[in-house]
């Protein structure tokens, strides 16, 4: 009888990368190539699209790699997200802006090999920059996670969350955004997870994404304030103790950020 010869199959893992659109058509074209470019062999990459009025729907359509494209009203970007999150089928979920792009072409990849390393592992996160809209190579403010723990959540620190990327299953037991936050949701989610329910996560020291100024949390003083009071509101649905005093803290270490170039 001929030996039975045992083959044994490398196993790959799955990454569903959510990029949410809304008239979009200037910027995404840049987000989904810093996708396609990636060097790993088995990325999901799915667009949720806010019934654009321009032509981002065009532009998306241009990128065969994306595996599901749906445009339709929505309440917002944390409704787009949650959309994408139930038809992800990835075992790893990241989420990518659409004025975002990843840093270079071997990030996913690092990120998986992460979660390969450590089979208990449930989330990582990195850094991010900001970088100028004349000049996507210019940092114009660097975002670190270095120094992330959850007891942070208190001064109004969180992880990048464009660089987070965690199991499939951690939306799946502990649910996902929650719609009727306006600006701060992302931060709710993230006290939930990692302060909450203590899942595993690890540090990358990793630049990941390259983001454009802007975004839901920035701008004038009467947005910071209405972020902050969100702030507030998610970290006591959680079980955290802050205040503003210590949230307007964080405003004096945003300098460093700057500084870091």
């Amino acid at each position: 009888m001929l030996n039975e010869v045992k083959v044994q199959k490398y196993y790959i893992m799955k990454v569903s990368i959510i990029t949410v659109t809304f008239n979009s058509a200037s910027t995404v074209g840049a987000t989904l190539r810093s996708v396609t470019d990636q060097g790993y062999s088995d990325i999901e990459h799915i667009v949720i699209d806010g019934a654009s009025k321009d032509n981002t729907l065009e532009v998306v359509k241009q990128y065969p790699h994306v595996a599901q494209l749906i445009s339709e009203p929505d309440k917002g970007m944390y409704d787009g997200l949650n959309k994408g999150i139930a038809l992800a089928t990835g075992e790893i979920i990241g989420i990518l802006n659409s004025d975002d792009v990843l840093h270079d072409t071997t990030i996913i990849s690092q990120i998986v090999q992460a979660f390969e390393r450590d089979n208990s592992l449930e989330s990582v996160f990195a850094d991010i920059r900001f970088v100028s809209p004349k000049d996507r190579s210019k940092t114009t403010r660097y975002y670190s996670s270095a120094k992330f723990n959850p007891s942070k959540f208190e001064w109004g620190y969180m992880p990048a969350h464009p660089s987070f990327y965690c199991k499939k299953y951690v939306y799946e037991q502990f649910g996902n955004f929650q719609t009727d936050y306006k600006i701060a949701a992302d931060y709710e989610w993230l006290t939930r997870v990692l302060y909450k329910h203590q899942i595993t996560y690890q540090y990358l020291p990793l630049l990941t994404v390259d983001m454009l100024p802007g975004g839901l949390s920035n701008g004038t003083i009467e947005r910071r304030w209405r972020l902050n009071k969100e702030i507030i509101r998610a970290c006591a649905e959680n079980g955290i103790k802050t205040n503003m005093f210590k949230l307007s803290l964080k405003y004096f270490r945003k300098v460093f950020e700057y500084l870091k170039k």
